[in-house]
């Protein structure tokens, strides 16, 4: 019988705990973390904090609410920042930087590659103009991986020449790494020799590592005690949140596993392009292929049992530790069948 159970293959946020993250999860040790910093919580934040090569780091319960706590905190009211074109601050996260962080939001084009900026155009934007009646542009949003860009990863050396462009401009810098650490391993370096010359940064736990909950803030002493702070306002607090942070615990020793998702990301746009399809490579586990009529596309590939989104005017495909390499073969088996 013809296997019809549903891929999903609509983002890396879709996997469920198995076992082992649930029983780490009901056997955690917990407290309020509002009252008395919860130990796992304090755990998993200490962690993330070194491989980040920051000084602390704060969980929070959303990727948006990281990337928009560190924006109030960067930011005063009218200030303008920069950011690739397509980044999940601009175009995913609901006008959030500029309603509640207050600031006025500027896309650099992609001038040295996918998602990238090249240093030359941030320091373009910074022509030093301090006059009453111009902007104030105080902030470098990065974002590595890309999510619009399909997963497009910043090398190191083009991230130090962005961070020396900001600095020479006098911005501070906030790093959107809700995919660092597929970065980290498409690129095989540690995440913190990705995080170099930031002012915060800002990780999922949720995504390729396969917690259900959470994200971490990082960055200095000080930016982070405000960031808790901030936290609270905005209704982020949590109690005993050692139950989700023992999640985030045993995400975190599955970072080596994500290489899984990004050969399997490859096997599938491999197989698109034998079926026709106009397919970008992927770096690491996003693939985007363009289509004639992208609702059309979606709506045949449900059919079939094959889950996708759109994404920047095409399909998007995500693999991730739910998804096999057998499920990638039947993926490329269903379509060919089909003649998506």
């Amino acid at each position: 019988m013809t296997n019809t159970a549903p891929i999903d293959l609509r983002s890396d946020t879709v996997t469920r705990p198995d076992e082992h993250m649930l029983a780490a999860m009901a056997a955690a040790e917990v407290g309020d973390d509002v009252l008395d910093h919860d130990p796992t919580m304090r755990a998993l934040e200490e962690r993330v904090a070194h491989l980040l090569g920051t000084a602390a780091a704060l969980w929070v319960p959303s990727g948006s609410m990281g990337n928009l706590i560190s924006l109030m905190l960067h930011l005063q009211r009218g200030d303008r920042f920069l950011a690739p074109r397509g980044a999940h601050v601009l175009a995913y996260e609901f006008g959030s930087a500029a309603w509640l962080a207050g600031g006025m939001p500027q896309p650099l084009d992609w001038d040295a590659g996918p998602g990238r900026p090249k240093a030359a155009t941030v320091r373009a934007q910074c022509d030093g103009s301090t006059g009453y009646d111009t902007l104030r542009t105080t902030l470098l949003c990065l974002e590595n991986t890309h999510n619009g860009a399909g997963g497009a990863v910043t090398p190191p050396h083009e991230h130090a020449q962005l961070a020396a462009a900001a600095r020479d401009s006098g911005l501070r810098i906030h790093l959107d790494g809700a995919r660092i650490w597929n970065a980290s391993v498409a690129l095989g370096l540690p995440p913190a020799a990705l995080t170099v010359g930031v002012d915060s940064v800002q990780t999922c736990l949720s995504k390729g590592l396969g917690a259900p909950v959470g994200s971490v803030i990082a960055g200095g002493a000080d930016f982070i005690r405000e960031a808790r702070r901030v936290r609270r306002m905005i209704g982020g607090g949590v109690r005993q949140g050692g139950v989700l942070a023992a999640a985030g615990l045993v995400a975190l020793d599955r970072i080596d596993a994500l290489a899984e998702d990004h050969a399997n990301a490859r096997l599938l746009a491999a197989g698109l392009a034998e079926h026709g399809w106009e397919v970008t490579p992927p770096q690491t586990n996003i693939v985007l292929a363009a289509v004639p009529d992208v609702g059309v596309t979606l709506q045949r590939l449900a059919a079939v049992g094959v889950r996708a989104v759109a994404m920047s005017g095409q399909i998007r495909f995500v693999t991730h530790r739910d998804v096999s390499r057998a499920d990638i073969e039947e993926t490329l088996r269903r379509i060919g069948e089909a003649r998506i």
